[in-house]
Parts: structure tokens; sequence; C-alpha cells
């Protein structure tokens, strides 16, 4: 009796467990579909933070965190110049706080969107206005900024650096950063001679959502078609080097000719030496 009892208990303790267990896989798969669904319902439009640097692509937003108010890299069509333009602070009426913290900023004008291109394949990526006949962000040997050519050339060129913090570096030709510079009478300006990533090199980069996606399923295709690659690359070693059936080797019919041929002259050898051996043998005798 108490052995099934013991029987008994141990199956219980059993189904309960799986029972557990059932349910924890179950309340996992309902997370992980409500962040699928979550994911696909977001409108593609939604301005989002980049991830990584193939992800700042297409409509971008850069502004930077500066004090009292951040400031919008913009590009003003009529006087085809850049400006640095504050980021008015929106108020609540009734409780006169502003309604949207630093980075919860997006863009409210078309002046303040730059479009990013990139090549295929390379790490640098070039900045055009959103406005006006499209111009390119350009910085020559001695850090001056502007964005009047229609034409990109190396010195249209940027490198995203992305930071852990989500903050982004712009590097251009001469490895030197994209800045905000302090001029004569307290205006503020863009360079691109500093040295060093500090405070004033660092921007907040904002992207649409649909191009982020897009970004991660490029590169899910490119890791896919490089692990395809790797397992052909795998089975044809495998089928070069590798016996295939029953430990027999596959070999060319030219190979099978020269094996008979050495086989035959090796039983032709061991005939010859055993009829010398015979001849000794019979001389002794």
């Amino acid at each position: 009796m108490s052995t099934e009892k013991v029987r008994s208990t141990r199956l219980k303790f059993k189904g309960e467990k799986n029972k557990k267990k059932r349910k924890r896989e179950h309340d996992d798969e309902c997370r992980v579909g409500n962040v699928k669904r979550k994911e696909e319902e977001q409108d593609p439009e939604t301005w989002v933070f980049p991830e990584d640097q193939s992800e700042i692509r297409g409509p971008t937003f850069i502004y930077h965190p500066s004090d009292p108010s951040p400031i919008s890299i913009n590009y003003n069509a009529t006087a085809n110049r850049i400006i640095l333009n504050p980021l008015g602070k929106e108020k609540v009426e009734e409780t006169g706080e502003a309604s949207t913290s630093l980075l919860e900023r997006i863009p409210t004008d078309v002046s303040q969107v730059w479009v990013v291109t990139r090549v295929a394949g390379s790490p640098t990526i070039n900045l055009r206005t959103g406005t006006g006949e499209g111009k390119f962000l350009s910085c020559d040997t001695h850090g001056l900024v502007s964005a009047d050519r229609e034409a990109r050339g190396p010195q249209e060129e940027w490198t995203p650096v992305l930071f852990p913090d989500g903050m982004v570096a712009f590097m251009n030709i001469y490895e030197k950063y994209l800045g905000v510079d302090e001029v004569a009478g307290g205006s503020l300006q863009l360079r691109g001679d500093s040295e060093e990533v500090g405070f004033r090199e660092r921007f907040w980069v904002k992207v649409q959502y649909k191009y982020k996606k897009e970004a991660n399923e490029e590169e899910k295709k490119k890791k896919n078609v490089t692990t395809v690659e790797a397992d052909l690359e795998e089975a044809n070693l495998n089928r070069t080097y590798q016996a295939w059936g029953a430990g027999r080797v596959v070999v060319s019919n030219e190979d099978k000719k020269g094996l008979k041929r050495a086989q035959k002259e090796g039983r032709l050898a061991e005939a010859m030496l055993d009829r010398r051996a015979k001849l000794k043998s019979d001389r002794f005798c």
C-alpha cells in the first residue's frame, strides 16, 4: 500500500509540473505575439531612434540638446543656407508645462528634415535637404559646413557613429566631427573640424519606423545569404574530401584504371617473388 501511495504522489507531482510548464510556455508565446503585433501595428511614419548606423536612412530628423533650448538643423531654401533653429517649448494651456520632452521631439516642418541616402555596402551616408532643389550637406578641408551643392562627392560623405546612449556623431572625409559652435554675438553655427567627440558633437537622430524596419529586413537577408553560402561551401568540401557509401571512396574512371593496373602489377611481383623463393628452396633440397 505504501508503494502505491508513493507512486501516486510522484505521478501527481509530475502532472502538476507539466501543467505549470505548459502555462509558462503559453504565456511566453502570448508575450512574443503581443510584441510582434505591436510592431506590426506601429505607424510606418512614426519617428523612432535608430539602434544601428545602418538604420539611419530615409527622412531624418537631427537635433542637438543645447541649453536652454534644443536646436534642430534646418535648411532655409530661400536663403540657401543652414540654420540652427531653437525648438520651441510647446506649452499646455492649463498647467503651463512643456508637453514634449527632449526625447519625444519630432519634426514639425519640412525644413527640419534631411533625406539620408547611402551607397549599398558603404558605411558612409549623404545628407540631402528635404526642401528646395535638394542640396547635400558638405564640409571642406577648413571645417566650413554648407548645403549648396547639387552633386555629391567626397566632401559630402559622412560616417555616422552611434554611441551606447543612442546619440550620434557624424565624421567627415577628413576624420573630423560635425559640431555646434558658438560664434561672435552668441549665435550658433555648424562646424566640421572637431578632433574629438564631446557634448557639442553629439546629436539626437530620428528616422521613420518603416525605414528602420527596412534596414533590419535587409540585414536578415544578408545573414541568410551568408549562412546559405557557408552551408554550400561546407557541402562542397564534404563532397570533395569525405568518403561516400559504406566507407568506400568514389573515384573517377581514370583513377579506377590506375588502381587496377597497380593491383595487377602487385600480383605479378608477388608471383615472381614466390617463384624465386621456390627455386632457391629446390636448390638446397
